[in-house]
């Protein structure tokens, strides 16, 4: 099932430059991880913004929760979630 999510990050002023940067690094190893295994299929930046705009691939919408908050900049996310289905004036075959 494919799902339209949008991310915006908002890590608090606050946290230690340390402890940002670590989290930094491993939501990209994570983001890279899934990207490899084909749940999370697309993965825009929007610019101007700590956001993103991804097309995620997932049984249903546990594993989608369950994917989600395994980033482990989870915390800090305001997450939107669109489900996904084809469109029946779509020229393509496969979820292009």
């Amino acid at each position: 099932m494919l799902f339209h999510v949008e991310m915006e990050v908002r890590i608090p002023h606050d946290l230690p430059t340390e402890r940002t940067d670590a989290l930094k690094q491993a939501e990209r190893i994570r983001a890279m991880e899934l990207q490899r295994t084909g749940v999370w299929r697309h993965l825009w930046r929007v610019a101007g913004r700590y956001a993103n705009v991804s097309v995620l691939d997932v049984s249903g919408p546990q594993e989608l929760h369950d994917m989600l908050s395994s980033l482990p900049l989870f915390p800090f996310m305001e997450i939107r979630v669109t489900p996904l289905c084809r469109h029946p004036s779509s020229i393509h075959d496969d979820d292009r």
